[in-house]
């Protein structure tokens, strides 16, 4: 969204007066809880605010959309109810709901259909008491809105979030059968190996930017706290923070979609991504998006009618050989290669590991493997040609078959 500055300050204005409206029913709820009194249900809330809005204190409460101070009880409700959710166990555990700051990273408001809110014949954005907000689309809507959410990030960007009513089954657009099937082994160095061969190396956006975003934070750091110029540079520390989220994810979407267009089903690892995001290896990690990359990669493989595995992350990948079978055991990490009757590749043959864990009828030899000398048996020493072991194609097979691999 690209407001003018006159609708920038009415977007402002709804932003604050719904995060009052928040902040305001969470001190009664949290007033209420201390004095040991029974919990304050919405309806209350609701009331309250009603007369609220008549007061002196609160009167300009009224300049804006009253659907955008409604959501915003809606959205004190939910952040409880998910709270309460986490400790009985029936989603991941949250925090509990917190006083919102005009200094928060994120401000958002919510407009319903019963707020009048519409797309105007110009493709604009028309919300009540701000305006019609030019608006640049991503995509064609569908007939069926119900909710425009309006959001601006840490950079002072604007974006407008639509639900849409939608069918499934509808939507669901199959792509022609190609009968590839693939195992992903995600990485450091490389961010995605296939078990193909193919080897997709790392952008390592995060890294490629450090020295601007030092420059930036150094400029911020230099600026006297509550002054504008500060404002001005913490702007810029976000946008440049943006800029580099933003290419991750076009990065992330053109990935994952190139291999749910060319493969039939797709296998992928369960990282403990949280786990390693505690080690030193943390800004990396953070850097290669693996979880969101898995996600577009499963909500892809649902719309285009492709098959989305994911194995336990307890599988011993690297350490089981892709072409006989055989488990040597874990092996360090400046081991990129090992011979097992032939080299294999350790990202490419975890890759393999990976699709035959998920039951994909992948072939092994796609591992990149390259035979290795491997010592003759006692009983294959002093053959000669014309005997059954003689170094033919029968007595080759023999010898690979009692080594193991085939």
């Amino acid at each position: 969204m690209y407001p003018t500055a006159g609708q920038r300050s009415s977007l402002a204005r709804a932003f604050g007066c719904a995060r009052v409206v928040f902040n305001d029913a969470l001190r009664v709820r949290e007033d209420a809880r201390t004095a040991g009194l029974p919990f304050v249900a919405s309806g209350e809330l609701s009331k309250r605010l009603t007369a609220t809005k008549k007061t002196a204190e609160r009167a300009w409460l009224g300049e804006v959309s009253s659907v955008v101070l409604q959501q915003s009880l809606r959205d004190l409700d939910t952040a409880g109810r998910n709270f309460f959710d986490g400790l009985k166990g029936k989603r991941p555990r949250m925090g509990a709901p917190r006083f919102k700051s005009r200094k928060d990273n994120r401000q958002s408001i919510r407009f319903t259909a019963n707020a009048g809110w519409e797309i105007t014949t110009g493709g604009k954005l028309r919300l009540p008491k701000v305006g019609d907000v030019a608006v640049k689309w991503s995509r064609v809507l569908p007939s069926a809105l119900s909710t425009v959410t309006v959001v601006k990030d840490a950079g002072g960007r604007y974006f407008a979030s639509f639900v849409v009513e939608s069918d499934p089954a509808a939507d669901l657009t199959r792509m022609p059968d190609t009968g590839e099937q693939v195992g992903i082994d995600l990485g450091l160095t490389h961010f995605a190996i296939l078990s193909d061969g193919t080897k997709i190396d790392s952008p390592k956006f995060l890294r490629r930017a450090e020295k601007k975003l030092k420059r930036a934070q150094q400029s911020l750091s230099r600026k006297a706290k509550g002054s504008v110029n500060r404002d001005k540079a913490r702007i810029k520390v976000a946008r440049a923070h943006g800029q580099v989220a933003d290419a991750r994810r076009e990065f992330h979407h053109q990935l994952s979609t190139k291999i749910i267009r060319e493969n039939q089903a797709v296998a992928v690892e369960d990282l403990a991504v949280k786990a390693l995001a505690r080690t030193r290896m943390a800004k990396s990690v953070h850097d290669a998006g693996w979880s969101a990359f898995v996600t577009m990669l499963e909500y892809k493989a649902a719309r285009y009618g492709r098959t989305f595995l994911r194995i336990g992350r307890f599988e011993p990948t690297s350490q089981v050989c892709s072409q006989c079978g055989v488990k040597d055991g874990p092996k360090p990490l400046n081991v990129r290669q090992w011979t097992c009757g032939a080299v294999l590749d350790r990202d490419i043959n975890a890759a393999v590991n990976v699709a035959k864990a998920a039951g994909l009828a992948v072939s092994a030899c796609g591992a990149r493997v390259r035979p290795g000398p491997v010592p003759a048996q006692r009983d294959e020493t002093g053959t000669h040609p014309g005997s059954p072991d003689d170094g033919g194609s029968d007595g080759n097979l023999r010898a690979l078959a009692r080594r193991g691999c085939q």
